[in-house]
């Protein structure tokens, strides 16, 4: 059964949706293949997986989670789940590019493919899809937009300092 939260952020609005298994997506309000409302399933205010998407979530945005620890359950190829699978392992505050993930599944020149499937990640953020930039280090592409991309990067750029104002 699919079920559906949705949930405020820095980013507008996100839906969080889950099926038996786990987390099945994490949408943004304008995210580019966000399927329609009627096959979110039912929406609800109570669900463990979902509460804990959200608590994550929240942590996260307020810079006290780095890595998320929920079950996932995304539906996509089995190239796809690789992919995604590869996403994961990106380090928080590190980018890669997509011939770089090609090369790690085992072939530079499916970098087209990779991105493809990069594009159609479902669980945004949490698997971190915005952590992949072009071959010179431009950010292209972003389901949830590119201001959301760069929204993300920055939160989780390691090097900027904290400091308080000087007058």
């Amino acid at each position: 059964m699919v079920r559906h939260m949705d949930i405020g952020s820095p980013l507008g609005l996100l839906t969080l949706v889950e099926n038996d298994a786990g987390l099945q997506a994490v949408y943004m309000t304008e995210h580019t293949r966000r399927p329609a409302l009627a096959t979110l399933g039912q929406l609800v205010t109570d669900s463990p997986v979902l509460s804990a998407a959200a608590d994550q979530l929240g942590e996260y945005f307020a810079g006290a989670r780095r890595e998320f620890s929920l079950p996932l359950a995304p539906l996509g190829s089995p190239f796809q789940h690789r992919v995604w699978a590869a996403l994961a392992e990106i380090p928080y505050g590190e980018l890669r590019t997509y011939g770089q993930l090609a090369a790690g599944l085992g072939d530079k020149s499916m970098a087209q493919a990779v991105g493809s499937a990069n594009g159609r990640n479902p669980i945004s953020i949490i698997v971190p899809c915005h952590r992949v930039v072009g071959a010179d280090g431009s950010l292209v592409g972003y389901a949830g937009g590119l201001d959301c991309k760069e929204y993300l990067l920055e939160l989780e750029n390691t090097s900027r300092v904290h400091t308080e104002a000087l007058f």
